[in-house]
C-alpha cells in the first residue's frame, strides 16, 4: 500500500475517486439529493434517486461512446447528469450538448408514443473559468429560450454550469445550502477540520466518508492513485500554461524589436530622401522596398 504524498485529512471531490465516493455510490446518495435541491431547486424537491447506468453506447454500430461521471433519475422520472470537468476542454459544451442527448434518446418507446419526456438536468461542476467577462458570474443555468420574447421555449432540458474558481466565499458569508455545498467543493480537499458553519446531518456524513484515515487499505491504494494521476495532470496542464505564457511573452518582445527596427529603418530613409540621396542607395542602406520609400 503506497501512503506517500497523502497529507490531506479530507478527499479531494476533483479526483475521480474522490468525486464518486461524495456522490456516486448508493451509499451516499442523500449527499447527492441534498447537492442536486440545492444546485437546482433551492428547497427539498427531489425525494430519493436511483443510480443508472453510467456507460452509453449509441443507436448505431458507429457512435461515440459516453461514459458520465454520476447518472441517476429521481422518483418523477426526471435525469439528472452530473460531470466534473477537471480542466478546460475546448468544446466542453459541445460535449455537454452530446451527452444530454443520451437520457433524450433511451425515453423512445416502442410502438406508439406521443413523444413526451421527462426533464433532462445537465450539471457540469468545472475546475476552471470559461467566462472572463465577469470575475463573479460563476452558476450558469441554460435553457431554450425564445430570442423575441425571451421567455423559456423548452423547459426540460437545463444546463447547469458551476465555474468553481471564481466561488471565494468564506465560511462566514455562506447563507444558503447552495453556498455551503460550492464552498464544500472548492475547500474540501484543503479544511483541517470542519468548519462551524457544516454543521447539520447531510454534511455529517460528507465529512465521515471524506475522511480519509477512515479509508481501508484498498480504498486508500486507489484513491492514492486517483489523486497521483490528478496531480500528474494539473502538473501538465500548468507547465503547458507556463510555456504559453513564456512563448507570448518572447513572442512579444521579438515583434516589439521588429516594429521598433523598421520604424528606426522608416525615420533613417525620410532623412536620406530629405538630404536627396538616390532612393535606391536608400533601399540598399534600410532594407525598405523602393516603393515604400517613394511613398514616405
Amino acid at each position: 500500500m503506497v501512503t506517500e504524498g497523502i497529507q490531506d485529512k479530507y478527499v479531494n471531490p476533483y479526483t475521480d475517486f474522490g468525486f464518486k465516493l461524495l456522490f456516486g455510490t448508493a451509499m451516499n446518495k442523500e449527499l447527492l439529493i441534498s447537492f442536486l435541491n440545492a444546485l437546482l431547486f433551492r428547497e427539498e424537491v427531489i425525494k430519493d434517486v436511483t443510480y443508472l447506468n453510467a456507460e452509453h453506447l449509441g443507436t448505431q454500430e458507429y457512435d461515440r461512446r459516453a461514459v458520465f461521471d454520476v447518472y441517476c433519475e429521481n422518483e418523477k422520472g426526471e435525469k439528472f447528469l452530473v460531470e466534473m470537468q477537471r480542466g478546460e476542454q475546448q468544446f466542453f459544451k459541445d460535449r455537454s450538448v452530446f451527452y444530454s442527448t443520451f437520457p433524450i434518446r433511451e425515453q423512445a418507446k416502442r410502438g406508439e408514443w406521443d413523444y413526451e419526456l421527462k426533464a433532462v438536468y445537465v450539471v457540469g461542476i468545472l475546475n476552471f473559468s470559461f467566462d472572463n467577462s465577469d470575475a463573479e458570474y460563476f452558476h450558469h443555468e441554460v435553457k431554450l429560450v425564445d430570442l423575441y420574447t425571451h421567455k423559456v421555449f423548452y423547459d426540460k432540458l437545463t444546463f447547469v454550469y458551476l465555474e468553481m474558481p471564481k466561488f471565494n466565499k468564506s465560511e462566514d458569508e455562506l447563507d444558503s445550502m447552495f453556498d455551503k455545498w460550492l464552498f464544500v467543493l472548492r475547500n474540501l480537499a484543503s479544511l483541517l477540520e470542519r468548519p462551524r458553519a457544516l454543521q447539520n446531518r447531510v454534511f455529517d456524513r460528507l465529512f465521515e466518508t471524506a475522511e480519509i484515515a477512515k479509508f481501508t487499505k484498498t480504498e486508500l491504494s486507489e484513491y492514492w492513485d486517483s489523486l497521483k494521476n490528478f496531480r500528474d495532470w494539473y502538473s501538465v496542464i500548468s507547465t503547458a500554461e507556463k510555456r504559453g505564457r513564456a512563448e507570448g511573452l518572447e513572442e512579444g518582445l521579438n515583434k516589439g524589436k521588429e516594429e521598433g527596427a523598421r520604424e528606426a529603418n522608416l525615420n533613417n530613409a525620410r532623412n536620406l530622401k530629405k538630404l536627396g540621396v538616390a532612393i535606391d542607395v536608400i533601399s540598399q542602406a534600410t532594407g525598405l522596398s523602393e516603393e515604400e520609400i517613394e511613398k514616405l
